[in-house]
């Protein structure tokens, strides 16, 4: 199966919680902050969304960060993914 967002959706993965400090420290599980960075996996179409046009400025494979309590998780085929608006989207990671 695959996500298709609609309007002006994004489909995000969480990036991988650090294992280890960077003094070298592993951590356990419970440890572990899990970042707000995230990669995106699908872009919706954009268009006109609440009268307004909606211009999709972010796409597939960028780091995007995203507020720590934002948008809606879903799980399909075992893999956890975000879907947020792209207005939701704090910054793109260079």
């Amino acid at each position: 199966m695959k996500l298709k967002p609609l309007a002006d959706r994004v489909v995000l993965k969480q990036n991988a919680a650090e294992e280890k400090t960077a003094s070298g420290i592993f951590l356990t599980a419970s440890a572990q902050e899990k970042p707000e960075v995230y990669e995106v996996v699908e872009v919706g179409p954009g268009g006109l969304v609440d009268g307004n046009e909606v211009k999709m400025i972010v796409a597939p494979g960028q780091s995007v960060l995203v507020g720590k309590y934002s948008g809606s998780k879903v799980k399909l085929d075992e893999q956890e993914y975000t879907i947020v608006r792209q207005s939701d989207i704090l910054a793109i990671i260079e």
